[in-house]
């Protein structure tokens, strides 16, 4: 055989880096843990841009969100601004043994893989920052054997599964750790030693995921923790006394859980909003007052708070039907400063039936009229109670008793009440008139519409029902679009609807959409206006950044907007629904199936009828713009106004009359 002559060969550098990886124990094990372990498992089945530029055709410091230190804790100094320094350019630190990963930090990078094992190999691997991705799959338990990380963010992703007691063997260097927004359901579980302290740890959030079982007691021992978010969860049972022990606790959030019994005493540090939309059997300052100092309601409270109830149901029906006392409206043709007609213009006192205040449309109406009308309740939703009231005249009204916990104060209450007043738009209920009693009863009254809402027309079995297909989708959804970018402009002051779902959405004959409901959550007090919060998460509609009612905004209306486009397309109730209380995640269930290339089967199937091309029909434009408005940062989400766009530049081909979007209620199309 024939000597083979080495000098002839020519090996390409890159060549020579990987066979030097392969056969040199001297080489960054990092770099090759990188290559082959981590970065395949972050991406999943696509090529993520950031994460080509881990590759050995560039130079370390332009491998995105990382940065790196030598074994002597000398950092690499990737900062400087001079990219042709060595540090820029000298591709032998691949081959240096003493390099290793510091900080890998891809937030909102588009990541949709797993979370590898070999990340718990990265022996000084401090920082590990992936939150706002769509990263999948449990937690590996490897990762609470990494021998440096103390920050850890994994929040708003789709992760699952428990999480692994071996995250605690990191407390002794774990300053912050964050899981919120995910899917961990379980138990949380205690350390392996009972006596582990985390003496650095000083933020801990597991907010917002499914865990069940008990408060974690073993928590109280973390006497560094600043923040302690433990919310939307299912936790239930007592909360400790000995969590008062955290001296340096600021932030707490323990709310929508199941806790009961009695609060610990925290001496006024914390308020109400922190413990909200928990058992009722939860008491305690800052929430109501326990009975007898017991650990719960007595039987006597309950039934005390029904027969409250009871009562302020039989007021109203009182109001309603057998009030006769009213003066007629006088002065027809005089406005007030806003251009409004207002009855019962007198100073509250023991003889005054109170205040009608009319707005346009609802100039017919007379006091009289509106506290005889017989009614019928038509629903009860989260404002109160609605009632479909025959006028004496034989016309028809609807009307809304606001429930109580609505501003008491009319002066603060009117300035919001006028302007919705003046809100005029096809696809928004218009309110008619407000009616404010002595007793402090609100009554807002609106055309009655026999209409269905959209929640039915999606979700409701019954023979005879009409066919939604695409067109008719799209005309719906682009109604409610509309409605919403009209709220979001109004001239004098911009309005959040603060309440979207199809609940809200009334579809008349020729499927034209009108949303209702729109601003009342300015009119409610705050501990009341949050509770809608609570509902609307367990409901699926809630942004991942809305914690109060206050803070809701046009970012958070568009992402519930997108639930609800959602909604409309795949068929299926968002958030908690069925006999098992099982949680429907409209995006996720995308996700997974854009993942899965099974994208065509998430639709529902009469949407998919007579549609030859989703492309060109607009229905995969539909999706990824109903995406778009989920996304979890709120800054990327698209306006109103951009969604209607979107939604006008890519409508189904085949459109009838009953399509046309200038089409009215006097336009022919098929009824229901």
């Amino acid at each position: 055989m024939a000597p083979i002559n080495l000098h002839s060969l020519y090996i390409p550098p890159l060549l020579i880096i990987l066979l030097f990886f392969s056969t040199n124990v001297s080489s960054s094990l990092d770099i090759e843990l990188l290559l082959s372990k981590i970065r395949p498992s972050l991406q999943g089945q696509t090529d993520n841009i950031l994460l080509s530029s881990w590759n050995t055709s560039f130079p370390l410091c332009q491998w995105r969100g990382l940065k790196w230190v030598f074994s002597d804790g000398t950092l690499l100094p990737c900062a400087d601004a001079d990219h042709s320094s060595p540090q820029w350019t000298n591709l032998s630190l691949y081959t240096d043994p003493s390099l290793r990963l510091l900080s890998l930090q891809l937030p909102s990078a588009g990541l949709s893989g797993t979370l590898p094992r070999e990340l718990g190999e990265l022996s000084s691997l401090q920082s590990l920052y992936l939150g706002v991705n769509t990263l999948t799959g449990s937690i590996p338990l490897e990762l609470g054997y990494s021998s440096s990380l103390s920050e850890l963010d994994l929040g708003n992703n789709l992760l699952n599964g428990s999480l692994p007691a071996s995250i605690w063997n990191l407390c002794d260097r774990l300053s912050s750790i964050r899981l919120h927004g995910n899917s961990l359901s379980g138990e949380i579980p205690q350390p392996a030693f009972l006596n582990s302290s985390c003496n650095n740890l000083e933020s801990l959030d597991l907010g917002e995921n499914e865990f069940s079982g008990n408060f974690p007691d073993f928590v109280t021992k973390f006497l560094s923790l600043r923040e302690l978010d433990l919310g939307k969860n299912d936790l239930s049972g007592s909360i400790p006394k000995t969590l008062t022990g955290l001296v340096s606790l600021e932030k707490l959030n323990l709310s929508y859980n199941n806790f009961t019994g009695v609060l610990p005493n925290f001496s006024g540090k914390f308020v109400s909003d922190e413990f909200v939309g928990n058992n009722v059997m939860l008491c305690g300052d800052p929430l109501k007052r326990c009975n007898g100092s017991s650990s719960g309601l007595s039987s006597g409270a309950i039934a005390g708070f029904v027969i409250g109830s009871m009562s302020a149901v039989v007021v109203f029906a009182s109001l309603m039907i057998g009030y006769v006392q009213g003066r007629k409206r006088k002065n027809m043709g005089e406005d007030d400063d806003d251009e409004m007609v207002e009855e019962g213009d007198v100073e509250e006192g023991e003889d005054a039936e109170g205040k009608l205040i009319f707005f346009q449309g609802g100039e017919h109406l007379i006091l009289d009229d509106v506290l005889n009308a017989t009614g019928q309740v038509m629903e009860k939703s989260s404002y109160g109670t609605v009632y479909k009231a025959k006028l004496a005249d034989g016309g028809t009204i609807a009307l809304r008793l606001l429930r109580e916990g609505s501003c008491k104060d009319r002066s603060l209450c009117l300035p919001v009440i006028k302007q919705l007043g003046r809100i005029r738009h096809e696809n928004l209920i218009p309110l008619r008139a407000f009616y404010q009693g002595r007793r402090g009863e609100k009554l807002l009254i609106y055309d009655y519409l026999p209409n269905r809402s959209l929640h039915d027309l999606l979700h409701e079995s019954k023979v005879g029902k009409p066919v939604l297909n695409w067109a008719r989708r799209h005309k719906i959804a682009l109604a409610i679009a509309r409605g919403l970018a009209h709220l979001h402009t109004v001239p004098e002051t911009p309005i959040t609807h603060g309440n979207i779902r199809s609940k809200n959405v009334l579809i008349d004959e020729f499927f034209i959409a009108r949303l209702t409901e729109f601003g009342l959550d300015k009119i409610m007090i705050p501990a009341v206006a949050d509770e809608l919060v609570a509902m609307a998460k367990a409901d699926g509609y809630k942004a991942p950044e809305l914690e109060k009612m206050k803070k809701c905004n046009s970012r958070t209306d568009v992402y519930a907007f997108g639930i609800l486009l959602l909604e409309i397309l795949i068929g299926k109730k968002p958030g908690k629904s069925g006999r098992n209380e099982e949680f429907v995640d409209l995006p996720s269930r995308v996700k997974v199936a854009v993942l899965e290339e099974t994208t065509m089967e998430v639709f529902d199937i009469e949407v998919l009828k007579g549609i030859r091309n989703p492309m060109e029909d607009g229905l995969v434009q539909a999706l990824k713009l109903a995406m778009g408005c989920c996304a979890p940062v709120a800054a990327v989400r698209p306006t109103m106004d951009e969604v209607v766009k979107q939604l006008e530049e890519n409508r189904p081909r085949n459109r009838s009359a009953l399509y046309s979007p200038a089409e009215t209620r006097s336009g022919t199309g098929t009824p229901f």
